[in-house]
């Protein structure tokens, strides 16, 4: 996808990890999401939008705001079935897209591992190549990268820092020690 001509459009959402843009552009008669960015409350949001998407301009439209709100909603701890018909898939590499797709397939409430979904992939081998497409997962919350942990029961990294990842898997009821492991969950 040609970056340099499309006309980026952003809002932003405040939640209690801090802020989250949705950044967007449109192609008639719909619009295509091309990021969920999420910062940390230390990092300055807008520098963080200016330097990924530097033309950016802030906007709205219905369906952000319905995305929206129903991104407010997961982060609150609140079940939410979103919608994947606006996400821009065509930016993702074959093997990132069906790691996202297999993600998507994880129930609320339920974790799985790297090397489950490596397994489940039919590439019983690549754990760590599952881990960096999570890693690099352009749609989290809506794609939700933070239900998959490491085989020893941690949590693993997460684009929004492991206290937002361990707080949206005890919201689905997810259980830890006091070193931040998994003690019990339903795997996937």
């Amino acid at each position: 996808m040609k970056t340099d001509t499309k006309n980026f459009l952003f809002r932003t959402i405040r939640s209690q990890f801090g802020k989250i843009g949705v950044v967007w552009y449109k192609e008639p008669p719909s619009i295509k999401i091309i990021r969920i960015v999420l910062s940390k409350p230390s990092d300055n949001f807008h520098s963080v939008i200016n330097t990924l998407f530097p033309c950016a301009e802030v906007s709205n439209s219905i369906e952000i705001i319905r995305l929206c709100n129903d991104i407010s909603e997961f982060l609150k701890g609140n079940h939410v079935n979103f919608n994947l018909r606006f996400l821009d898939r065509s930016q993702l590499k074959d093997f990132q897209k069906k790691v996202i797709l297999l993600e998507r397939k994880i129930p609320r409430g339920q974790i799985s591992t790297y090397g489950r979904l490596a397994l489940k992939l039919g590439f019983p081998r690549a754990a760590r190549g599952v881990g960096q497409a999570l890693a690099n997962n352009p749609f989290p919350i809506i794609i939700p990268c933070h239900r998959t942990i490491r085989s020893d029961g941690s949590l693993g990294g997460y684009i929004g820092g492991l206290d937002m990842k361990r707080r949206l898997l005890e919201f689905e009821g997810i259980k830890f020690d006091q070193k931040d492991h998994i003690i019990a969950a339903d795997f996937w």
